[in-house]
């Protein structure tokens, strides 16, 4: 077992443009455990093409100028606020977490399934990985960490699979599952072990589902912690049964969906008794727990 110090250790995988990852997981993660690496994806052109055509077979191109449209909104009116945010949410974390990120070693690389990743992870062999990435993990990749890869997706799975798990749950108004899950990596898609359900208390008028999303991990920071030391340490971490739940992998924002949300969130707003306490129905679940154990509160920026 590969340790630096008396904490197991982990290695990173994320994307360069995102600095809550870059910075601000890192730091959690140094201070955690102890961050052996840092495997920084520069997107390219040739990944994002590759993903609109998959979206595009999947939907057709009707519901994918839905998709566009809601990308160009977003760009010009929700990106300023949430980088702002974002800038919060980095400086709040590295003021909890003081990690040191100075001297962890670090490769940039197309992706994350290179040779160079490959390499950069044999060579330092360590425990745990954890994937903030888009891009589906190969087994020898994900497999060279001693207590496997793990994710922290943005959405409940098994009902929530893909990448915008939050801002379906929360169209589809089902507000118990807008939250994030802890899994562990495996060949299918988002398939693993699950081993944490955590949510977050939520503004859907205020917030856009990109906050929202962020947010349900940050909460849930400590717990997180606790669960991968736990796996990295040997000890029988319990995982949450998920059989015969209802399994779906959904697709990209669209504009008149966020729209429709947005108008639910604001009727709620007006009328709460419609909504039959559904801000008091947000939960953490864990594996050995009930099926309420508590809220999470807000600790992270406002």
């Amino acid at each position: 077992m590969h340790r630096i110090g008396d904490r197991p250790t982990a290695v990173l995988i994320c994307h360069e443009q995102d600095s809550l990852d870059t910075e601000g997981l890192a730091s959690w993660l140094a201070s955690t455990l102890r961050l052996a690496g840092l495997i920084i994806i520069r997107d390219t052109r040739g990944r994002l093409w590759r993903a609109s055509r998959r979206e595009i077979r999947r939907i057709g191109w009707l519901k994918f100028l839905d998709v566009l449209a809601f990308r160009a909104y977003a760009r010009l009116r929700l990106a300023a606020g949430d980088e702002a945010w974002k800038t919060r949410a980095v400086a709040h974390l590295r003021d909890r977490y003081p990690g040191d990120l100075a001297a962890v070693p670090r490769i940039v690389v197309p992706s994350p399934n290179s040779e160079e990743s490959r390499a950069f992870l044999q060579a330092l062999q360590p425990d745990i990985a954890i994937a903030r990435c888009k891009v589906i993990l190969k087994r020898e990749i994900f497999e060279i960490p001693r207590a496997g890869t793990f994710v922290m997706h943005p959405g409940i799975c098994p009902e929530y699979r893909n990448a915008h798990g939050c801002f379906w749950a929360l169209v589809n108004r089902d507000l118990e599952r807008v939250g994030m899950t802890l899994l562990k990596v495996d060949a299918g898609i988002d398939t693993g072990p699950v081993y944490l359900h955590g949510t977050c208390e939520l503004d859907e008028v205020r917030d856009t589902h990109t906050v929202i999303q962020h947010r349900a991990v940050i909460d849930n920071l400590d717990e997180i912690g606790r669960i991968l030391l736990g796996l990295c340490r040997g000890e029988q971490v319990p995982t949450i049964n998920t059989e015969g739940r209802h399994s779906a992998m959904w697709g990209q924002p669209r504009l008149t969906e966020y729209f429709r949300w947005k108008w639910a969130a604001g009727s709620a707003s007006r009328n709460p008794a419609s909504v039959q306490g559904a801000s008091s129905a947000q939960r953490t679940r864990g594996a050995g727990s009930a099926e309420y154990v508590g809220r999470v509160p807000r600790s992270g920026p406002a």
